[in-house]
């Protein structure tokens, strides 16, 4: 089958690789998608390696057909031949096949394509366990999600939306902030124009103080939001794309109960990814189904042009994902 591999030189190339051998436990999939995710530059750079086992390729959400299955496969779950599923990988998604336990399989919601499903794994798994695990958001509750135009922000926002939460989220431009109003953020900063800490001090003030961060940037600003959140909020990092250091009032975070949380959901073990995912499904693929929720995606692009798409996340031009046609 062939895969793309990264050059010495950090360029992409779509080769022949060894098919996948097929374990007891696992389903080979036909890949039909792959979606592109952050990650997946960071490990062309070298800085995210896949976890022991997986393959070297990049690659950590699919979609695709069941062609084979494993005798405890077969045995254990309900998929079969012929199955339409999307799935979560360690990696190994930019190819024509890959392996899959079978309790990471999930599938294709009804009113999905296969480019649509395979944006659902790895961006959907990472927004409930940050809502509702990390976050235990509850309807009512006020979320702050920076970078309204990223890809897992066009998954977090109508999922708290749809579970009744309010959204306040960040933009750089007026241009970028009417492109996702699709996705009916309360209330969108713009961030030149208007200080993210002035409008979590007017938030508090009104009785809307943020219950629940996710923070995918960081930086300076960070620790200058925390005095304006409620009693007993959760700030969960999930990654620092605009910095790795701030400067915290420690008084502020224990009156106030503040809570400081880091979360990866590549970290997890495959017991609780398989947990997730099994939630995802009972919890939140009824509303991926009945249109309150659904993948936003950005642009399809065939495999060969992986080089074009990573180009496209690498500048930050994408509002929702970026997905990979494979067949």
């Amino acid at each position: 089958m062939k895969a793309i591999l990264v050059n010495d030189d950090k360029s992409l190339r779509w080769d022949n690789v060894p098919d996948p051998v097929l374990k007891s436990e696992e389903v080979l999939v036909e890949i039909h998608a792959a979606a592109l995710n952050r990650a997946d530059l960071m490990q062309r750079e070298g800085d995210y390696p896949p976890p022991p086992g997986c393959p070297e390729w990049m690659g950590l959400e699919i979609a695709g057909v069941i062609t084979e299955m494993g005798e405890e496969a077969r045995a254990k779950s309900r998929w079969k031949p012929g199955d339409r599923v999307c799935a979560l990988l360690g990696g190994g998604g930019y190819a024509q096949y890959a392996a899959v336990k079978y309790d990471m399989l999930m599938p294709v919601p009804k009113n999905c394509t296969m480019e649509e499903a395979a944006a659902i794994p790895e961006a959907f798994a990472t927004a409930y366990l940050n809502l509702f695990w990390e976050g235990r958001l509850q309807p009512g509750n006020t979320l702050l999600m920076n970078a309204g135009a990223s890809g897992l922000a066009s998954v977090i926002i109508p999922m708290a939306k749809a579970f009744d939460a309010r959204v306040i989220t960040t933009v750089l431009t007026d241009e970028i902030a009417a492109s996702i109003a699709h996705l009916h953020a309360d209330r969108v900063v713009v961030t030149p124009k208007e200080s993210i800490v002035d409008a979590l001090k007017e938030e508090l003030a009104d009785g809307h103080g943020v219950d629940v961060a996710i923070d995918c940037l960081g930086g300076e600003i960070m620790g200058q939001c925390l005095p304006y959140l409620t009693h007993g909020a959760r700030w969960i990092m999930i990654a620092a794309l605009a910095g790795r250091m701030t400067q915290i009032d420690l008084k502020n975070i224990y009156v106030r109960n503040v809570r400081i949380i880091g979360s990866t959901l590549r970290s997890r073990t495959p017991a609780v990814k398989a947990q997730i995912l099994a939630e995802l499904v009972e919890k939140v693929f009824p509303k991926i189904e009945s249109g309150a929720v659904k993948p936003t995606i950005y642009k399809v692009l065939p495999i060969t042009e992986a080089e074009a798409a990573h180009e496209i996340l690498y500048k930050g031009q994408n509002v929702g994902k970026v997905v990979l046609k494979v067949k």
